[in-house]
C-alpha cells in the first residue's frame, strides 16, 4: 500500500500520448514512458510515488485532480496541453481541491502563438515549470519534494 503523503499525480492531457512523435522540434524526442521512467527513478531516490496518467479528455483531467484530493496526494504535476489555455472547468477543479498542483509544460508557451500566453491552469496552479523539455517534470518533482510547494 502506497503512503498517500508521498504520492504524487502526474496528470497529462490531450495529445502528450504522441510525445517523440509530435512535433519534437517544440517538444522533444522523448516520450511520455521515457518522461515516466524518470520520474519513477528519481522518485524513487526522493523516497515518492508516482502515479502517471493520460487522456485526451477534459473531464476525466477533473475527475483525476478530485481523485488526488480524495487519495490524500501530496501534490499533482499537471500538463494539460492544449487545455491549460481553454479549459475553465480545470481551473475550478484545481481551485476546489486542497492538493497542490505544479503546472508542466516542456516548451515555453510565452515563446509561442499569442493564444498560449493565457494559462487558465496557471491561475490556480501553486506553481509553473515550463520551457526545460522533459527536464521540467523533474524540476516541478524536485520543487514538491523540497517543500516548495
Amino acid at each position: 500500500m502506497t503512503d498517500a503523503s508521498n504520492l504524487i499525480y502526474v496528470v497529462n492531457g490531450p495529445n502528450l500520448n504522441l510525445l517523440g512523435m509530435r512535433e519534437p522540434e517544440i517538444y522533444g524526442s522523448a516520450t511520455l514512458d521515457d518522461i515516466a521512467g524518470m520520474l519513477e527513478d528519481r522518485a524513487r531516490e526522493l523516497g515518492l510515488t508516482i502515479d502517471m496518467r493520460q487522456t485526451n479528455h477534459e473531464g476525466m483531467l477533473v475527475d483525476w485532480l478530485h481523485e488526488a484530493q480524495a487519495e490524500g496526494a501530496r501534490a499533482v504535476l499537471l500538463n494539460a496541453g492544449a487545455y491549460t489555455h481553454t479549459s475553465i472547468a480545470l481551473l475550478d477543479a484545481i481551485r476546489a481541491i486542497r492538493t497542490p498542483v505544479v503546472e508542466v509544460h516542456l516548451s515555453d508557451p510565452m515563446t509561442r502563438e499569442p493564444f498560449r500566453h493565457v494559462s487558465y491552469v496557471g491561475m490556480g496552479a501553486a506553481m509553473t515549470v515550463q520551457g526545460h523539455g522533459a527536464q521540467s517534470y523533474l524540476i516541478a518533482l524536485d520543487a514538491v519534494a523540497q517543500g516548495k510547494i
